[in-house]
Parts: C-alpha cells; sequence; structure tokens
C-alpha cells in the first residue's frame, strides 16, 4: 500500500494541538484544506481518527495507538534532513521563541542577550511567558524552541536538560532597625514578608521548603515579579526570600542588604526543555549550547562568592 507522507505531520499537528484551528495555524494552511487533508488521512488510515469534543478534538483509540510510532518516524527524518544542513551563527539570520519563567528571564536571558549580540548578532529572540502550563508557551507542539525554569510532568515529545541548581537568601532595606548581620529563625517568623507570584513551580517549592522547615511566614506584600521586589524592600521593613542569583544582583543596590536565610532551604532546579523534533537541528542545538554556557558561567561567578 502507498502512503501519503505529506498527511502525517497533519496527523501529528492535530495530535499535539487537539484543535482543527490551532494546527490549520501552525501548519500555514486554511481550515478547509486541513479538513480535507483529514479526510484523506481518515481513508489512508482507515479509522475517524478524531472526533469532535466540547473544546476541539479528540483522537480515537487507533491514533491513540498510531500517534507515538508516526511521531518518531517524523522526528526519524528530521534528524537525517536537519542533522545535514549547515549553521554559522555568525552569519545567521533567525528568529527564536523561547518560553523563560520569571527566574529565568531575570537572571539569565540578560546574559543569553548579551551573549548572542557578540558572537550571533542576526539572531533574534521572542519571549513568551512561561508559568505552569507548558502547553500554553507552544514548546509541547514545537512552536516555541524552548522552554527555561523548572520542567515538572514533561510529555513524552519534550526533551529536558538539567541547566544548574539555585539557592535562596534575604533581602531587607540597608537601614532595617532591627536587623544585624544576620537574621534568626524568631525574627524571620516575625517579619512581615514580600512575595512573588508567580513563577509558578518555584513559589510552590519555596513554600514547601518552608513547611518542611516549619518556618512560618507572615505574607504582607504579593508581587507578580522580581523586578518590582527592590522597590517594596527599599521603603519598608518587610523581608524578602529570593533565589541567590537574584540577591546577587540586587546586593549592587546600596538601599538593600542580602542575609543568608535563618534555615537551609535547599535548592531547585533549573532546566530547559525542547521538543525532539529539535534534538539534531543545528541551529537548535547551537542555541541549546549557548544557553547551556551562559548557565554554566553564572553558577560559576556564583560559587566565587559575592563581587
Amino acid at each position: 500500500m502507498r502512503y501519503d507522507l505529506n498527511l502525517l505531520p497533519i496527523f501529528v499537528a492535530l495530535m499535539e494541538e487537539r484543535s482543527v484551528t490551532r494546527a490549520a495555524e501552525r501548519l500555514g494552511m486554511t481550515q478547509p484544506a486541513l479538513s480535507n487533508a483529514l479526510a484523506r488521512l481518515r481513508l489512508m488510515l482507515k479509522d475517524q481518527l478524531f472526533v469532535r469534543a466540547r473544546y476541539g478534538i479528540q483522537p480515537t483509540p487507533i491514533a491513540l495507538e498510531l500517534a507515538p510510532g508516526i511521531a518518531n518516524a517524523l522526528a526519524s527524518l528530521d534528524d537525517a534532513v536537519l542533522g545535514q544542513r549547515d549553521f554559522d551563527p555568525a552569519s545567521a539570520e533567525r528568529l527564536f521563541t523561547i518560553a523563560p519563567n520569571g527566574y529565568v528571564e531575570f537572571v539569565i536571558v540578560p546574559a543569553l542577550v548579551a551573549r548572542l549580540a557578540q558572537v550571533a548578532p542576526g539572531i533574534k529572540l521572542r519571549l513568551t511567558p512561561y508559568g505552569n502550563d507548558l502547553t500554553e508557551t507552544g514548546v509541547v507542539s514545537g512552536t516555541t524552541a524552548m522552554v527555561l525554569g523548572r520542567i515538572t510532568d514533561p510529555p513524552d515529545n519534550l526533551v529536558v536538560q538539567h541547566l544548574m541548581d539555585e539557592a535562596l537568601d534575604c533581602v531587607v532595606r540597608a537601614g532595617h532597625p532591627d536587623i544585624g548581620g544576620a537574621i534568626t529563625r524568631e525574627q524571620f517568623q516575625g517579619m512581615r514578608h514580600v512575595n512573588v507570584v508567580p513563577p509558578g513551580r518555584m513559589r510552590a517549592g519555596l513554600f514547601q521548603a518552608l513547611a518542611q522547615q516549619h518556618l512560618k511566614r507572615e505574607v504582607a506584600l504579593s508581587v507578580t515579579n522580581f523586578f518590582a521586589v527592590a522597590e517594596m524592600i527599599a521603603v519598608t521593613d518587610y523581608v524578602a526570600t529570593l533565589p541567590r542569583l537574584i540577591c546577587r544582583r540586587l546586593a549592587k543596590d546600596r538601599r538593600l542588604r542580602i542575609l543568608p536565610a535563618p534555615v537551609d532551604l535547599g535548592s531547585f532546579p533549573v532546566e530547559m526543555a525542547w521538543h525532539v523534533r529539535y534534538r539534531h537541528d543545528p541551529a537548535h542545538r547551537w542555541l541549546r549550547s549557548i544557553v547551556s554556557q551562559v548557565a554554566d558561567k553564572l553558577t560559576a561567578k556564583k560559587n566565587q562568592g559575592p563581587d
């Protein structure tokens, strides 16, 4: 039997998007053209494949059974074809969409942009936010090059790489009347705290670490990003518990003082994930290597101690 291989990427797009509209947009097709292709797919594979649901479409049991084999076959073709392409970062002009969480956007992305400006001035980045939902970032469908942050329960079509581990410190205003060279457990529990929400999984990790140490805190103020914390701490007697590399950046602000947490709050992982179809793409592999180099350099600098 002869198969129309052009229909297989359409099958994968429908499987990953679970929506005819989103699959058509992803493939650059009109909805009628995609519907016609789906009709041919159904005839070729002798099954309905997808049925209408309340929100979008749902795969049939046959589609679910076929999906891993088709996805793996296309990934192998991508590996064979894309692996033959040359990529010269110095002359390349390309836009990559990446999805960093709040921590990565504050700590890693500025260093990444600076590095790209040096070695690949034609490479541009577009950032899309990453909270808790991997699907919303576009990385699961492959429309986004990578997601950066804490990756939990990734689907089978994502490859996950550990980049670094990050610890936690505290920040108070420089003229705080009650805090000397350290914060005691009793002081920490008696102070009012600034909390950052999201960044999703890291927030959950901090709450869990505090619970494991039986450490309580009174949250007086919640902000939506790390950039707001410095201004809030500088004009109050509040305290914030933040990732160490963020505290390192804030230490340059003379209004603030960085202190160790009163107990060891452990660390949280920072990871990078990408769609399997980009495993051997030279441009994507190069970008991932640059991200890894930036993370390694930041980790080495952090281990050297304060500036």
